[in-house]
């Protein structure tokens, strides 16, 4: 039997002295109230309401029992409540600062229809995989090797002046060995990028086709890689929503193909595999990924 439904039936009809009445404030018919008390007493082994009488008259036994019933009531609206509370509690996720705030928030709209509390933590990479490490977050979006990731984002260089080129290649950026001295154009690894499999093979890059070290620098914030791409004719490299949002123009890199991989780890293998399935659009729209 439903020993706390039955409960609160019983404590809400001894306390308005009617079952009409106190089925109405137990949101429930009065046959279901009836029926309920009627099993509780069958359970108690005696009867709880004297039937004598047209009022809802509580026998010795019932009197006895009430106090119990409502304690009992009283710690299963707790529970419910305390269940209700942890369900909300926010799950914290480490995420990625290129994240725009319109996208977190189409990606937290999302999460709370699938039942899921979010607190983002924008961060670095390195800082992120540090951040779950120490269980500082519960949940963090990480860089992966391309052929790990459950999210890819193309990556290709963005500039101000839009290349006359369908791709544009890191070759092109040499200074010619004759003629006035020039500014070398420099390509500039935002921190999302500052990863070993996207960093290092920019620079492999850079020293295979001849161009100075100093032409591929790694820029401590997106924003400063941006304010030194609009005061010149340097190249970030960036995803194409990046560029989109930032009203750089984006082209593919023609030496080598380069990708942001993502995946989601947790220290609940469970919640990880929840995030990847349930929010997988969201959070791939949010990361600029291609599906």
């Amino acid at each position: 039997m439903d020993i706390v439904g039955a409960c609160r039936a019983f404590v809400s009809v001894s306390e308005r002295g009617s079952f009409t009445l106190g089925a109405a404030a137990a949101r429930i018919p009065q046959p279901v109230a009836s029926r309920r008390i009627a099993a509780l007493e069958q359970h108690l082994g005696a009867r709880l309401f004297d039937r004598s009488t047209r009022r809802a008259t509580l026998t010795p036994f019932g009197r006895d029992m009430l106090p119990s019933a409502k304690r009992l009531v009283r710690l299963a609206e707790a529970m419910e409540y305390d269940a209700e509370r942890a369900k909300r509690t926010p799950l914290r996720l480490a995420i990625p600062d290129t994240c725009t705030t319109r996208d977190l928030a189409l990606l937290d709209a999302e999460a709370r229809k699938q039942g899921v509390y979010l607190d983002f933590h924008a961060a670095p990479p390195a800082e992120r995989a540090e951040l779950l490490r120490s269980q500082q977050v519960g949940a963090a979006i990480t860089e992966v090797p391309a052929d790990e990731g459950r999210w890819s984002v193309p990556l290709g260089l963005a500039a101000t002046a839009e290349p006359s080129a369908a791709t544009v290649y890191i070759d092109t950026l040499r200074t010619g060995r004759g003629g006035r001295a020039q500014r070398r154009r420099r390509i500039w690894i935002q921190p999302e990028d500052d990863v070993p499999h996207i960093r290092d093979r920019v620079m492999r890059t850079r020293d295979s086709v001849g161009l100075q070290p100093a032409q591929v620098a790694v820029a401590p914030a997106l924003t400063s890689a941006a304010a030194e791409v609009y005061g010149s004719t340097d190249l970030l490299l960036a995803s194409p929503a990046q560029a989109r949002e930032l009203g750089l123009h984006w082209r593919p890199i023609g030496e080598l193909r380069l990708v942001r991989s993502f995946d989601v780890a947790a220290t609940d293998g469970d919640e990880a595999e929840r995030l990847r399935t349930t929010l997988h659009d969201p959070i791939a729209h949010c990361l600029g990924a291609a599906g």
